[in-house]
């Protein structure tokens, strides 16, 4: 938190100098966001059906009172049509009128989930210059999207800010703080954290302690994590599905398989239901460990449990069976799920099967997703990258660049885990230019990378033998905001 103690002026946001009216610094939301000249004449209510896509868009041209904005702002938010919400909210300013801090904090925070943190941070400095008395909610619909998009020292800007206005921060600002250095693995600011909860008596449960195990499991930490659990033993804190997740994950990941079931077996007992994380985390780690038997076991058992496979932990499972050549059991898995009903994930992962398989009927991308499309399966955004991470593995660059394109023409955004593994197929394939134009092409679209994207261009890098960029990388590593 070495930021939170540097004084610095708290000033107003270059994206908006005047408090009066509501900007934004690119061209293109500029335009988007002028202000239409809409006399305040008699305004209208609408009504909850006006709410609806198709009447919502013919009375948006009508003229609107302050609540009919404030309701459009908000259902526009909720369904994720954020440039509408602004373009409102300028309406309505050059109408005279200023929308209600509930309005204002739903727009913070849905900007602020959807990555777009410059224009959040603009709403609220907008919401914060209107006068509105601001509490600790609508501090962290904006903190928690600077968390998300890794914006760590605008984060701890806005901490100082609350200090300074006299904002106490609750118990949701300390459990956003906790979610984000836990997942970036910022091990002091994590006990920062926790001392601070447990100094101003926030009670310590066990999501809170799940999160504290998986940061310790992820730092090689794991007999501290287990002393957690005595911990809650002594304070009377009984775990949950997700502790106990917590804690097969520990013991699997440092090869404790036994004490690894143990956990599952008593997690069992006292009634609680393994979830999907369960049934995953002990098949990785079984699969990694070569027990594919105890492995296939509990990938039955997770079927008559009625829960759905995992994609990720079915390649596994192929790359194992398809090691040892035995094809007749991953038939056999099939046929139980089709017999259980499982017939669409039976597609993908047959379609899997033969990428990873000896006879390569899907090595074209274009017949895979046909395929799917033609037994009448809606491909999603989680398919394709499926599809993609199986020809990654293969080094298929070309095949992995075309679901790419397939999913454009579908209308659906390419992201950056899409974007990492078509770097990781031209890495794998030691084509290390294209993975460097894969990279470039990621900042320019504006998308922050992230580790794995770092990491990914590296082994590419390393693979080319162009170790001196690596060490370049590596100097640059620490500073990026991932």
């Amino acid at each position: 938190m070495e930021a939170a103690l540097i004084g610095f002026p708290l000033k107003p946001s270059l994206l908006n100098p005047f408090p009066g009216g509501f900007t934004s610094s690119p061209p293109g939301r500029r335009d988007l966001l002028k202000l239409a000249a809409v006399a305040p004449k008699n305004s209208i209510l609408v009504s909850k059906d006006h709410l609806d896509d198709g009447d919502g868009q013919e009375n948006e041209k009508e003229e609107l009172s302050r609540e009919s904005y404030n309701a459009l702002i908000q259902s526009h938010c909720a369904k994720g049509r954020l440039d509408r919400s602004l373009h409102l909210l300028s309406r309505m300013e050059a109408a005279g009128m200023r929308p209600s801090t509930a309005c204002y904090a739903r727009l913070v925070y849905a900007l602020g989930r959807t990555g777009r943190t410059l224009e959040a941070d603009a709403v609220f400095r907008e919401m914060k210059w209107s006068g509105r008395r601001l509490t600790s909610r609508e501090y962290n619909a904006l903190l928690g999207g600077f968390l998300r998009k890794g914006q760590l020292l605008m984060a701890d800007r806005l901490l100082v800010e609350m200090s300074k206005e006299g904002i106490d921060r609750n118990r949701e600002t300390y459990m956003l703080l906790l979610d984000s250095y836990v997942h970036s693995g910022r091990l002091e600011d994590t006990w920062w954290v926790l001392g601070e909860m447990k100094e101003k008596g926030f009670w310590l449960d066990s999501f809170v302690y799940s999160k504290i195990i998986r940061l310790y499991r992820d730092n090689g930490m794991w007999k501290k994590a287990m002393s957690l659990v005595t911990e809650m033993h002594e304070l009377g804190i009984e775990p949950d599905v997700r502790m106990y997740n917590g804690m097969i994950d520990t013991f699997g990941k440092y090869g404790q398989l036994d004490e690894a079931v143990k956990i599952f077996e008593k997690m069992q007992s006292t009634g609680l239901k393994p979830d999907i994380m369960t049934w995953n985390a002990l098949i990785q780690w079984h699969c990694k460990a070569g027990d594919l038997k105890q492995a296939l076991g509990f990938f039955a058992k997770m079927q008559e449990a009625g829960l759905y496979p995992d994609p990720k932990i079915f390649v596994n499972i192929i790359n194992r069976l398809g090691e040892r050549g035995r094809w007749d059991e991953m038939k056999k898995l099939f046929e139980g799920m089709k017999y259980r009903g499982l017939r669409e994930s039976g597609i993908v992962y047959s379609i899997l099967v033969d990428i990873y398989g000896q006879y390569g009927t899907f090595h074209n991308a274009e017949e895979c997703v046909a395929a799917l499309k033609a037994e009448g399966m809606q491909v999603s955004a989680s398919i394709y990258c499926v599809l993609a991470n199986a020809y990654a593995q293969q080094g298929l660059c070309k095949q992995t660049l075309k679901v790419l394109q397939l999913m454009e023409a579908d209308g659906i955004e390419p992201n950056l885990i899409m974007l990492n593994l078509l770097m990781n197929a031209f890495g794998i394939a030691g084509r290390h230019f294209e993975a460097m134009a894969v990279f470039e092409h990621i900042k320019e679209s504006g998308i922050s990378p992230d580790v794995v994207t770092y990491c990914t261009l590296m082994k590419a890098l390393m693979r080319g033998k162009k170790y001196e960029q690596v060490r370049l990388f590596l100097f640059f590593f620490p500073v990026c905001s991932v």
